[in-house]
């Protein structure tokens, strides 16, 4: 409660939660369906979805990074959030105003990614208005963020179940998450700290491009990259298994997948607003193996037990485990470049890439080696691995 009340105190900390919040909405609203809408309504096959999906995280990832390298070099934050809000609007007034296979591809491959940045600057600013604040508070305000932005998952994607359950068109999403793309840009443009009075003191980086990427992408940061990117594999890969798993289980359907995906998300909400009782008394790193050591958990038991009525308690672990992952991960992150928050905040989209990849290659190798339950042992040792590789490299006073 001590971070929520530290956030509703403060104008920008507020504006930021509300942000997220709105953001977290427009992503929600997609995440389940754009797949559906691709391959289904606008007749793209399996691979030209494939390479849509492909084409869109790398252009975010690249945008991500070229945004927080450029913040970080010259005043122009509000700027850049300004143009990340547009980004979105223009990709969805397309489909809105001229839904075809071509308006889908340029919305979801080029404009929606670039629109994505957005989340990367809010947490830069986030971690540049609290860099004056004891680290236990700074992460568990970081923490409560991120769970604002989970919280649209919980809320919102029932309420569009059953919007379409009653045969409402899908293209309403369109123009529903336009108007929250509207609603960010109007934030950014008239509540947004300007640059030249921001309510916190930032030293430029000084910088040329190549030698701030060169930062990003020195051999120590990248180690942790990995590492990072090998424990947050979990939790792609679980979003992909959780369905299957359940769908090919006797006496299984997506009804139970639903039920689990929405019992979980909102119980790893309420972990996430209560990280900041536990970074006062544990010290970061820690509580992130922890949760990585739940979630491995949750991944080596569930394939056994998702034929039972136990696989309900697995629950708690995966809870657990996502909500202190999630909430810690994004500061651990941006301290790896201290006081360069844009592009600390761009290993996050980073980190990303890395967790998506090898998501990709533990499910492919588990479909050769032997089908989905392989997959997740597999993806249970990668998780241990990172774990361990984070605990060797960081496991010192200050992590």
């Amino acid at each position: 409660m001590q971070n929520i009340a530290l956030i509703w105190r403060d104008p920008t900390l507020r504006m930021l939660g509300l942000a997220t919040l709105i953001f977290g909405s427009l992503v929600a609203s997609f995440s389940p369906y754009v797949s559906l809408l691709g391959i289904q309504f606008f007749g793209l096959s399996d691979g030209g979805y494939a390479l849509v999906l492909t084409g869109s995280l790398l252009v975010s990832v690249t945008a991500s990074v070229i945004v927080g390298i450029v913040t970080d070099q010259r005043p122009a934050r509000k700027a850049m959030a300004a143009v990340a809000a547009l980004s979105s609007i223009a990709g969805l007034v397309l489909v809105t105003i001229a839904p075809s296979t071509l308006t889908f591809v340029f919305a979801h491959l080029l404009f929606l990614p670039l629109g994505s940045t957005l989340l990367g600057q809010i947490f830069a600013i986030a971690r540049l208005h609290t860099a004056e604040m004891a680290e236990a508070d700074r992460d568990g305000v970081t923490a409560v963020i991120r769970a604002l932005f989970a919280v649209p998952f919980a809320l919102l994607l029932p309420l569009w179940g059953m919007a379409f359950n009653a045969e409402v068109s899908l293209l309403v999403l369109y123009p529903t998450t336009l108007a929250m793309a509207v609603a960010l840009l109007a934030m950014v443009l008239w509540i947004w700290p300007s640059d030249g009075a921001a309510p916190w003191t930032e030293q430029k980086s000084g910088l040329g491009f190549f030698a701030s990427l060169a930062e990003v992408a020195n051999g120590p940061i990248s180690l942790r990259l990995l590492a990072m990117g090998a424990v947050h594999s979990g939790s792609t890969l679980m979003a992909v298994l959780l369905a299957l798993v359940f769908t090919e289980t006797a006496g299984r359907g997506s009804g139970d997948a639903a039920i689990f995906f929405g019992a979980f998300v909102a119980l790893e909400i309420c972990v996430m607003l209560s990280v900041g009782v536990l970074v006062r008394r544990y010290r970061r790193l820690h509580i992130i193996a922890a949760g990585a050591a739940n979630y491995a958990l949750f991944m080596g038991l569930f394939p056994g037990l998702a034929p039972t009525g136990f696989v309900w308690l697995l629950i708690l672990p995966v809870s657990v485990g996502g909500g202190l992952i999630y909430s810690l991960s994004i500061s651990y992150l941006q301290d790896l470049l201290g006081a360069r928050a844009g592009a600390g905040a761009s290993l996050v989209a980073l980190q990303r890439m890395v967790s998506e990849g090898l998501a990709a290659a533990i499910f492919a190798l588990g479909a050769v080696l032997g089908g989905y339950d392989v997959a997740a042992y597999i993806g249970a040792v990668t998780i241990l691995i990172g774990t361990a590789a984070l605990l060797l490299l960081d496991d010192g006073p200050r992590r």
